[in-house]
């Protein structure tokens, strides 16, 4: 069994025990219980890969189909590896966009592409681990459309593209609303100073910058330094909407745990957001608290996620919380059969604002 599970996963749910003995001590949600939003929420951080079935342009490294990781995200995204093949990649968005439909709170979702790694210009598929190409996202979303609208375009480019301007204008052309960096897994470093005509590009695009900020457990390899949420001060003095994901949950840098880092960060630039997703995780039970404790940082800066498919896994469940929601609320949580309901349900009894829900309908399209 300890072979199908590499340190990082062992990490991962010492962690999460931990946490349900630490944080959970004190009875009660950690800030009053607000109803949701009248309309429907917006998932503004949902993943979606392929292994280039169908001519997807995806890809999954080796390394990475030999992870313990890779049939476990199979499993989570709904699909089998024999399904893709003779289906094709975009069976993933398809799937999504049906695990969507049968939430009651959750109206739509941004779908995430992934650019890879880039050398001389030119995308790298030796070092890229997870490529997800825009337009395999675009036309997929566009597939959707024909019987449900309920998908967003989340671009991804990788700014040491020759080409890096002119993709960020075909991706605002096509509909994008954001674009999403993994900067640890795509090497790149947010604050080289060669990247400001991108950031003032994407400031004049109007697109915010959604980058995972924090360390990262999502891959086999990953340079975290490369996260650290001091290095995001470039493109937010370039007038760039950022949006640090997980509130830069995990991992420190100079011996500051990330998310104080972000904090002094969220009091010094008033274009600076973060996004609660993963946060249900059974190894960041701490950081719900976190968010929901520091309104002089976050009140009003704070977009809900779900960072699916990894709500679709046992990672996520209300019983973490024991000691923070009741029985009753275990019990009617665990009884909801959709995935988005129940991060929604776990992440508003435990206190989150109305406004968090909301406010991700600012991404959509006017």
């Amino acid at each position: 069994m300890c072979k199908l599970l590499d340190m990082t996963w062992i990490r991962m749910l010492m962690a999460g025990a931990r946490e349900i003995l630490v944080f959970n001590r004190s009875r009660g949600p950690y800030r009053p219980v607000e109803p949701l939003p009248e309309e429907g929420i917006v998932d503004m951080h949902c993943h979606v890969a392929g292994i280039g079935a169908g001519g997807s342009g995806c890809f999954i490294s080796n390394e990475f189909r030999k992870n313990w990781r890779f049939p476990l995200y199979l499993k989570s995204f709904g699909v089998s590896e024999q399904e893709l093949l003779e289906k094709s990649d975009s069976l993933v968005v398809k799937r999504l966009s049906q695990m969507l439909d049968q939430s009651k709170f959750v109206e739509k979702a941004v779908v995430l592409a992934m650019d890879g790694v880039v050398s001389d210009g030119l995308l790298d598929t030796y070092r890229t681990q997870v490529y997800v190409p825009n337009e395999f996202v675009q036309k997929a979303l566009e597939s959707v459309e024909r019987y449900k609208n309920n998908l967003l375009f989340g671009a991804s480019v990788n700014p040491y593209r020759n080409d890096a301007l002119a993709r960020l204008d075909w991706a605002k052309k096509k509909g994008a609303v954001l674009v999403k960096w993994l900067p640890s897994v795509m090497n790149i470093d947010p604050s080289d100073l060669k990247l400001e005509p991108f950031y003032k590009k994407l400031a004049e695009l109007n697109l915010p910058l959604l980058t995972h900020a924090g360390e990262d457990q999502s891959v086999p390899a990953a340079n975290d330094e490369l996260c650290d949420p001091e290095r995001l001060r470039l493109p937010l003095e370039c007038g760039v909407k950022v949006i640090a994901a997980h509130i830069a949950s995990t991992g420190s840098y100079q011996g500051e745990c990330s998310t104080s880092r972000l904090l002094r960060m969220m009091r010094e630039y008033s274009n600076l957001y973060s996004d609660i997703s993963s946060l249900t995780q059974v190894n960041k039970l701490g950081y719900m608290k976190e968010a929901l404790t520091h309104e002089k940082e976050f009140k009003g800066r704070l977009f809900y996620g779900s960072d699916f498919p990894l709500i679709n896994t046992k990672l996520v469940c209300p019983c973490y919380y024991l000691g923070r929601l009741t029985l009753r609320q275990i019990k009617s949580i665990s009884s909801l059969k959709n995935r988005w309901d129940v991060d929604v349900k776990i992440k508003q009894d435990l206190g989150t604002p109305t406004d968090v829900f909301a406010k991700s309908r600012e991404l959509l399209p006017r």
